[in-house]
């Protein structure tokens, strides 16, 4: 049931009870109470400064790194959309919206001479990069961040520098239930031909050694070990969530209509017709059998959010 509360006039659209599922990459899970889809900055604001203190906010991307288990999110989620991408470049400075793809940002950075190409292999949006810390071939969010424009519960826009967030490997500390609206990068400089071959390359050798034509929601599990404070990997104690599974003899195992991929095993799948339970069962099956085989305890790459449906 929806919770219930006075809101001021919106120009966004608010639905109640809105099916999660198919804005999920798995595909999978239940409705929200109430999904909001802000026109613009103030719009959210009023949104936010409108929603009582214990009715719980989710801020949902795109859905690339999530699952939303079967009995949907009680509170309210929001999404937001076509006022919140906008990009614009001044030198190196690089100013995103929270909801930019961080593909398109790579692509219109390095078009202006600006290295972000890290970024053109991640899925999602800038959102969920600052959020996560995201990163790849040895370049972290982290590394070119310098601050976020937030808008806090109370419906108060507030910036807060990258020091704030305090970064760490796939991770970050934001105000509970604020949103992102936006990120400030600072990229190194780059010629725009030389950034565009890399990232073709990055294209390429993500699609030989990844299942990106499947079901997925990127990497599942967290490296297990060895990085810094900052993300950095730290070479002398690397250790790949993918080999600790395969040791464990869990690629390709399967629970209902979820797989662990066979093409590379930190990879969760809906191989068709899985539900969240499915998914999120079976990477239990995986951190337990890793566990019994060597001792180490799997993180959760993946967000989890939302109650298991009423028969579980």
């Amino acid at each position: 049931m929806s919770p219930e509360f006075d809101l001021p006039p919106l120009r966004g659209t608010l639905t109640h009870d809105r099916d999660l599922s198919g804005l999920t990459w798995l595909r999978v899970g239940g409705p929200a109470d109430l999904f909001f889809q802000p026109a613009d900055e103030a719009d959210l604001a009023d949104f936010l400064a409108s929603v009582p203190p214990e009715v719980p906010v989710f801020p949902m991307g795109v859905g690339s790194n999530l699952i939303v288990r079967d009995g949907g999110i009680r509170g309210v989620v929001i999404r937001l959309g076509r006022g919140f991408n906008g990009i614009e470049i001044d030198g190196q400075t690089v100013r995103a919206g929270a909801a930019a793809l961080d593909a398109h940002v790579a692509r219109k950075a390095a078009e202006a001479g600006c290295d972000l190409t890290f970024l053109r292999t991640i899925p999602g949006a800038i959102g969920g990069a600052v959020t996560m810390n995201a990163g790849c071939y040895g370049d972290y969010t982290a590394d070119v961040l310098r601050e976020v424009r937030v808008i806090l519960r109370t419906g108060e826009a507030k910036t807060l520098p990258v020091a704030d967030l305090h970064m760490a490997y796939r991770s970050s500390q934001l105000p509970l239930g604020c949103v992102i609206v936006e990120a400030v990068f600072e990229a190194p400089e780059g010629d725009p031909e030389v950034l565009a071959e890399r990232m073709a390359a990055q294209l390429a050798k993500r699609d030989e050694t990844q299942p990106t034509k499947d079901r997925t929601a990127g990497s599942t599990f967290r490296n297990p070990a060895g990085y810094s404070s900052t993300g950095r990997a730290d070479d002398t104690h690397d250790l790949k969530a993918w080999k600790v599974i395969d040791e464990a003899g869990m690629r390709g195992a399967t629970r209902g209509g979820a797989v662990m991929n066979t093409m590379h095993s930190n990879f969760l799948t809906n191989a068709g017709g899985a539900t969240a339970a499915d998914l999120e069962g079976l990477g239990e099956d995986v951190r337990k059998k890793v566990y019994e085989n060597s001792g180490i305890t799997l993180e959760w790459e993946i967000m989890r959010v939302g109650e298991p449906a009423a028969d579980e």
